[in-house]
This record gives C-alpha cells, structure tokens and sequence, in this order.
C-alpha cells in the first residue's frame, strides 16, 4: 500500500493560530474575484476568409514564389469548397458554446498528449527571493520553507473569499476561471486521454481541501494548514516541515512514486491501475494528493544561482529529480537546500500568467517585510540585459514586448540565416474561459527589416523604417488575437471538425508550407512575456530544432530565459540570448542616429 503519512506532531502545538493575516495583502476590493464570468463575451470565431488571408501572409516568409503561388491555389480551393462547409458546421458548434475552443483545445493540446508531460508540457521557473532578502545559504530551507508555504497559502485564502482583484486591461475584465485551476487541482492520467480533476471551491460554494502534500526523499507526507477556523502561523509550519526533514535524514528514502508522474502518460496511467489495483486503499492515499493545495518539495540539491544566472537552478527545477514533484499538479513549490525556491506546474488547467501572479505575489511580500514572518539534454540560459529596459523603449515609443520579439527575430535570422516561425503567446481572457491565441511573430515585414540589418548596403534610414514597419504590424496582429480575432485556433477548429464528421484531413493542413510556417505545433522559438515583474519561468522548446524563449521586462532590464536540446547540434542557447541582446543595441542605435 502507498504510504501518505500525517505530519501532524503528537503532543501540544507550541504555537497558537494566528487568525489575522497580513496586513498587507492585496488591497480588498469591492469587486468579487468571479463576479464578472458570467456577463463575459463568448469567444468569437474569426471570417474564413480573413483568417485564411492572414495565414497566407504568415506563410509567405517560408516560399519562394513557386511554393507561394502552389499554396495560394490550396487556400483558394479550400475557401471555396470544403472550407466553407467545414466553417458552417463550426459556426453551428460555436452556437451552443460560450467558447467553442475550450474544450478542444484542452484535450488536443494537452490532455491527448502522450508524451511525458512533466518535461514537455509543465512550465517551471525559480523564485527571485535571491535577489533581495534570501540569498543562497545553506541550513535557511525549513525556516524560509514555512514563511513562503504561508504567503502561498495567504494568496489562496483571498482566493477562496474571492478578495483576489478582478483582472482588467483599463476597465474591461479579464476571465478568471484559470485561478480556480492554480490550487487543488490535478492531471489525472488516462491510458488514451487524461483528465484534470479540480477539487477547489470558494467559501460562498462551500468546503475545500485545505492540506498539503509534502514530498521528501522519496516519502509522501500530508499536513492540514487550518486549525480551528484560522490559518497556521509560520513557526508551526516549520514545526510540521522539521518533523518531516528530521524523520526522513534518519531513516532510509522510500520508494519515490512522485517519479512516475515523469513517465509517458499511457504507462502511467497503467502503473497507476496497477497501483490501484493491488490496494484500494491507494486509491484514497492518490487522492489525497491530487486534492491538496499544492505540493511542496524538499530537495536535497544546493543549485548556483546568482540574480544574473538562473540556469543551474532552473534547469533542477524542470528536469532534476521526480520524486520532489507531483508533475500532475498545477502547483509544485520545491524547496532546496540552500534556502532557494522554483515552481514546477501542469499546463494544461492554466496558462503561465496565472503562477506568475501568485508567484509575484509571494516575491512582494517576502520584499515587503524583508524576508521575515510580519537534464539531462536540456540546455538552460537564464539572463538579465541591463543597459537599458522597458523604460527606454517606450521613450522611444516602442512596445517594450514588440522590441523583444523583434530582436528576437534578428538575432535567429542572423544566427540560423533563415526566418525563425515563432510562437508567441496572445491571450484571450476578454472572454468567457478565454485562453490563449497563436501569434505568429514571423512578418513579412520582420523578415523584411531582418535582411535590410544584413545588407551592407542598407542604409541606416531605411533599417530604421523597415524596423518601424515591423513594429507596427506585430503591434496589429497582437491587438487582433487578443481581440478573437487570430487564425490559428479558427484553423484548429476548422481541422477538428473535419475529424468529428470523418472527413479526408482537408489538403490545407497537409500543405508543407502549414508546417514549415509552424503550424501543428511545430514553431522553432516558442516564445512568451512572463510579465513586468521579478518573477521568471520558461518552458522546453516545441519542436527538437526549436528554442523555448520567455522574457520578463522591467524599467532597468529585459531577463530572458531560454532552452534548447543539446542533441541537437543546430541549436545554441547561450549564442542566440547573447545575439538577442546584440540585437537590442543595434535596434536601439537606429533610433539614436535617426534623432541625430
């Protein structure tokens, strides 16, 4: 039988319950954290033909004339023939729904995925604490372990009382649902799809798990983080966390069944049958751990990390050891040895913004009362460009995240020779359970502007214009998927139904230039703002010859954060983040010598 111990210690709690929470929380708000779910707009679904416009100007970057010309002449039979039937039948689907994507998207995306989903799917990233009050030192772990655990658990607390602030872009909400997915949820594996079992409730729908799993040298441990009504102080968390870390250096590892959540989904989903059919008791003790808050991870690792390098830590976080994760939940806090943290979470119930939220949340208080109680084959480069950040871009009137992707774009071309199909993440949350779009950075403009900064001969004020080009249409396109007006998932939509009506797979999806343009899931540079803030996280590239590129942006600095397989010989992510950021100075010098 699998072993889920209570960490509760015997005996009289040394320290009482505090029932008062920070005092600096986020602000409390009239405004409930869900209210607005219901008035939300469904999501729309795009003009055939503007989406199959657009696809063709994201195709052209890839073509030479006679490609172009032979792809034209799909899109045009598609458009007028099974095209149209297909879009008719979607638009009927669209009908019945608030959003027709939702649920596609979460199982092709996703749960139909086969693939091991802990490395592949799971985002992860490492906590910024070091680069204020919590520097890497060994014996801080179980102090600084109780005070982020109790931060965390503040944040789900406003959750669960709905204080958590309405999202908005000006005064237009933005879909919360995903924050319901952050605690309490978990991937169930299935052996052909699996699913995502939530277990969270608000206080005004009723009760919700409130312990948590905690995973130590190959042990599995539980604990309730509410006692009579209040959340535990702190010092108790660290008394429960000591009890855990004393018990489990003194006796010998037990067995690791964290570490099959790393395996290909089908023989998890087998060896988890198996488990469960030995004992049904297993059954209750999986659970258990798929219901918790969340799960914290004892690590004996002690990574390098410096505020100008996070790879080592970043790379222990997503691909070091299995049996310090549950990778099926949305939400792993890892703690290592030297007072250091990450967190490692499933894709599928949420996007990457939703744990860079509470993540950031944890950072400002931890900053706030300084630090105290009041793989493998993976290549990771983890780094800050600090000549100049966000303030300077928009004294030039540029779009700090355009800038990003920009120089991005340059810095593939000039390294690979060729356009880099890139994607880039646009979200959709104006509406109703609204989750991501594809944007496909790759413009003909940007290609355009890239082999003019390539030119010898290109003059300075042409570079400049083609530039500004470029910057306008990414600027247009990112206003257009946010808005629902994008291709990609029209397109996937498109594509599904056919599958649904057992049509021939239409000659569109088929078409070598869809694929070579990214689509199906095949982008070189996968790429993603993870906000203005001090918190970071990346993910693994989409196709072996890719990168995994994500960038935060703050007024003094851009970090980026980006993966590439070392078997691949193509790749190098320590070359294209150090032409990024060449990039930036020749973007930024063209705007100079323009004013001079």
């Amino acid at each position: 039988m699998l072993s889920v111990t209570p960490a509760v210690v015997h005996g009289k709690m040394i320290f009482c319950c505090d029932c008062i929470m920070e005092n600096q929380l986020a602000k409390s708000t009239e405004e409930r954290t869900f209210q607005y779910q219901d008035t939300l707009p469904s999501l729309p679904v795009p003009s055939l033909e503007e989406s199959l416009k657009k696809y063709l100007e994201s195709v052209k970057p890839f073509a030479n004339e006679e490609e172009y010309k032979k792809t034209e002449e799909i899109v045009k039979k598609f458009q007028n023939g099974v095209g149209e039937k297909l879009h008719q039948k979607l638009l009927k689907k669209a009908k019945g729904k608030r959003n027709w994507l939702e649920e596609w998207w979460l199982n092709v995306a996703y749960l139909d995925v086969r693939i091991p989903s802990q490395l592949n799917v799971n985002f992860a990233g490492p906590a910024a604490y070091i680069e204020h009050y919590w520097p890497p030192k060994e014996g801080t772990q179980l102090e600084r372990g109780s005070i982020t655990l109790w931060h965390n658990f503040n944040y789900w607390q406003l959750l669960r009382k709905e204080k958590l602030p309405v999202q908005k872009v000006g005064n237009t909400p933005l879909d919360m649902d995903q924050f319901r997915m952050l605690f309490s949820t978990c991937r169930v594996p299935g052996i052909t799809r699996d699913s995502v079992m939530n277990y969270f409730s608000t206080e005004s729908e009723g009760c919700s798990p409130s312990h948590v799993t905690v995973l130590c040298r190959g042990r599995v441990f539980v604990f309730d983080v509410m006692h009579e009504g209040c959340l535990i102080t702190p010092p108790e968390i660290c008394r429960q966390l000591t009890y855990i870390h004393k018990r489990c250096h003194s006796e010998p590892d037990g067995p690791g069944i964290a570490a099959l959540t790393s395996e290909e989904r089908t023989q998890w989903a087998k060896a988890r049958e198996y488990l469960i059919g030995l004992d049904p008791q297993n059954l209750t003790m999986l659970e258990k751990i798929q219901s918790s808050i969340l799960v914290y991870g004892m690590s004996d690792g002690s990574p390098h990390v410096t505020p100008e390098d996070y790879s080592q830590v970043t790379a222990m976080i997503l691909t070091g050891d299995p049996t310090v994760l549950w990778g099926d939940k949305s939400y792993n806090l890892i703690s290592f040895s030297n007072g250091v943290f990450g967190c490692n979470g499933d894709h599928a119930p949420y996007d990457g913004m939703i744990i860079i939220n509470v993540s950031r949340y944890v950072d400002e208080k931890i900053f706030e009362n300084e630090g105290k109680w009041k793989a493998s084959d993976l290549d990771i480069v983890v780094y800050a460009f600090t000549p100049f950040g966000k303030k300077l871009t928009k004294k030039k009137m540029l779009h700090p995240d355009t800038f990003v992707q920009l120089a991005l774009q340059l810095a593939y071309y000039r390294l690979h020779g060729r356009p880099g199909c890139c994607y880039e993440t646009a979200i959709t949350r104006y509406f109703y359970h609204g989750r991501t779009e594809t944007m496909r950075s790759c413009t003909v403009e940007a290609v355009r502007w890239c082999q003019s900064m390539q030119d010898p001969y290109a003059h300075l004020h042409e570079r400049r214009q083609k530039m500004l080009q470029a910057f306008a249409k990414h600027n247009e396109m990112m206003k257009d998927c946010s808005s629902g007006k994008g291709f990609d998932r029209h397109l996937l939509g498109l594509s599904l139904i056919a599958k649904e009506e057992g049509l021939p797979v239409p000659e569109i999806f088929t078409d070598p230039l869809f694929s070579k343009s990214g689509g199906g899931g095949n982008f070189v540079l996968s790429t993603s703002l993870v906000g203005y803030s001090r918190t970071r996280g990346l993910v693994v590239p989409m196709v072996h010859n890719g990168y995994g590129f994500f960038y935060n942006i703050r007024d003094d600095r851009f970090v980026v954060s980006c993966t590439a397989w070392k078997s691949c010989a193509e790749t190098d992510a320590e070359k294209l983040v150090q032409l990024v950021f060449h990039a930036f100075h020749d973007m930024m010098q063209l705007m100079n010598t323009a004013q001079l």
